[in-house]
């Protein structure tokens, strides 16, 4: 009897914006897709930075995006599991996130099972795919704690900069409180170390510091993602880094993280 697909769902979460996060989790999507891998890309970012970065121009005007699943899930409507469901043509899905989201806080205020929203989404999809991945929103609000909570494992972009590093302290404490109260099954995947700048002395200073001070316990990649304004212009693109500048060493170096990744599921 063959055994049914069980996707690994990963959460791609840092409350500190711009340090990679939507670029590694489309990079990372697009990379398992490359490798055979079938991946639903979830948007959990009321900026909709993700859906645009997949070529959707405007997020705000689609008509069935994750805040339309999250409140057909909290009214106990049924709908289609497909319903809204992007496919792209880099070989993955994407369910689409836009400023509807932010509504969604607010309305889960009073909701029953309130944390774990996105967990019931992800369940239904889980038979459909290797890997589920979630792009946060840059805070520990109530829509991250959903997606953590809907979580195998939590992939933590930071970049290579003091500020960044100690924000990494409240991150952990938020996803030790989550692991003990609402999902034991959480694991931190790892840390990525994203826009560095290996020139820089500041840069390796921070490195060693991560590692120095989490790498006993927690992964660390050996893959650094290199500071480029290549990862910029993907969003304006509308396509992954693969697709916008193959040859370049930020698309090398997230082909290198994908390889790391993947060997690390095994």
């Amino acid at each position: 009897m063959m055994k049914q697909k069980t996707a690994t769902t990963i959460a791609i979460a840092n409350q500190k914006g711009g340090v990679g996060k939507t670029t590694t989790a489309l990079s990372l999507a697009a990379g398992l897709a490359e490798r055979n891998y079938s991946v639903l890309l979830i948007d959990a970012d009321p900026q909709g930075s993700l859906t645009l970065s997949c070529g959707i121009t405007e997020p705000d005007e689609i008509e069935f995006s994750l805040a339309n699943v999250m409140t057909e899930i909290v009214k106990d409507n049924d709908f289609e599991i497909t319903k809204g469901i992007v496919p792209t043509d880099e070989d993955f899905d994407l369910m689409p996130g836009n400023v509807l989201l932010s509504g969604i806080e607010v309305e889960l205020v009073n909701t029953m099972q309130r944390e774990r929203i996105l967990d019931y989404y992800v369940e239904m999809q889980r038979s459909r795919y290797d890997y589920i991945i979630i792009d946060c929103t840059p805070s520990l609000g109530m829509l991250t704690i959903n997606a953590l909570a809907a979580a195998d494992g939590v992939l933590i972009p930071t970049q290579a900069n003091y500020l960044s590093v100690k924000g990494l302290e409240l991150l952990m404490g938020t996803i030790s409180k989550i692991k003990r109260r609402i999902n034991r099954k959480l694991e931190i995947e790892g840390i990525l170390l994203t826009m560095v700048d290996s020139r820089t002395k500041l840069a390796r200073s921070v490195s060693e510091i991560v590692r120095s001070s989490y790498g006993e316990h927690i992964r660390i990649y050996t893959t650094e993602i290199p500071v480029s304004i290549k990862a910029a212009e993907t969003a304006m693109q509308g396509k992954s880094i693969y697709r916008h500048s193959k040859s370049s060493k930020i698309a090398k170096a997230y082909q290198a993280f994908t390889d790391e990744f993947i060997e690390s599921e095994v």
